[in-house]
């Protein structure tokens, strides 16, 4: 009997290990769970990058006024991008960088989130901005986006070249320029305080180009004098004039002509008849040898170069 449950016990000792180790694990806590990063998306795959746009890619405003430089950004997972502004031109520089304004918009310009206001313009801050927004913890880390900021500067009283008197039906240009307003001036003309219209028909005798500001008068008359003066405008701020000159237009003097003539005649003619008499005379010899006068108290003696080298000789 005893070796049969002797036996029995040899055959059943390995079973019960088996149950007691199985009863053991279930009873056991599991392990704890390995947390692995978020793998990278493939290549190809939709991601969510920095978006940044602007309220507006044209600013335009007056000289000397505040300029809104619109920029706006989302993230993905920074919540504290950097934020930087630069100027393009000729080398790109920094506009706001590291938290801070640059030389020369140091002072003069504020900033909310990422929109920059500038204060007090000038023509030198026109041009293109850049609004770069850089976010590190986001799959695609970087946007941007551009704002071209244009500063518009009112006409200044115009540079005018009025010539003060003219002859009858020669051709006549008067010239009107601005060249700092922007955008630029177009001109109209005015003769006697009064404006002078586009010619209407193709005869006409004068041209107006709005553009360039020239008056040019293809055959100007009597009737053209007058005081004339140019009026420079570009929609921005007051329309400035340049002052008035006065132009005379006069006919042709046929009587001083004429004796003007005469007199060159008559100065040809007295040149030709002294020449000739000279050469008669023998002022201008014929020959190789030249003429000398020679002064004497009673009268005068023609010597001729070539009896002076014979008396020279003997």
């Amino acid at each position: 009997m005893d070796d049969e449950q002797y036996c029995i016990s040899e055959l059943l000792s390995p079973l019960f290990i088996f149950i007691s180790h199985s009863l053991s694990l279930s009873l056991s806590p599991p392990p704890p769970l390995l947390l692995l990063p978020p793998l990278a998306p493939p290549p190809g795959s939709p991601s969510a990058p920095v978006t940044v746009s602007t309220n507006a890619h044209k600013v335009e405003v007056r000289e000397n006024s505040d300029a809104v430089l619109s920029c706006t950004f989302r993230t993905e997972q920074d919540q504290y991008p950097r934020i930087e502004w630069k100027k393009k031109g000729k080398d790109v520089s920094f506009v706001y960088f590291d938290g801070h304004f640059k030389v020369p918009f140091k002072g003069r310009a504020t900033i909310d989130g990422a929109t920059v206001t500038l204060h007090r313009v000038t023509q030198e801050d026109a041009g293109e901005y850049r609004c770069e927004i850089s976010a590190p913890l986001d799959s695609v880390s970087l946007g941007e986006t551009n704002v071209t900021l244009k500063v518009l500067v009112p006409p200044q009283t115009p540079s005018c070249e009025i010539p003060s008197a003219a002859v009858t039906g020669s051709v006549v240009q008067l010239r009107c320029s601005d060249h700092q307003s922007i955008p630029p001036a177009t001109y109209s003309w005015f003769k006697n305080n009064l404006p002078i219209s586009p010619p209407r028909h193709a005869n006409a005798t004068y041209l107006i180009n709005t553009h360039t500001g020239i008056l040019e008068f293809t055959a100007v008359g009597k009737e053209d004098t007058g005081r004339y003066s140019c009026l420079a405008s570009n929609g921005v701020g007051s329309p400035k004039m340049c002052e008035g000159k006065h132009m005379t237009i006069e006919d042709v003097n046929i009587t001083a002509v004429v004796a003007a003539v005469l007199v060159v005649c008559l100065v040809v003619a007295a040149c030709s008849c002294g020449g000739f008499l000279l050469r008669r005379n023998g002022f201008f010899s014929r020959h190789r040898g030249r003429s000398f006068w020679i002064s004497q108290c009673h009268g005068a003696a023609h010597i001729s170069s070539q009896t002076l080298h014979r008396t020279e000789d003997t």
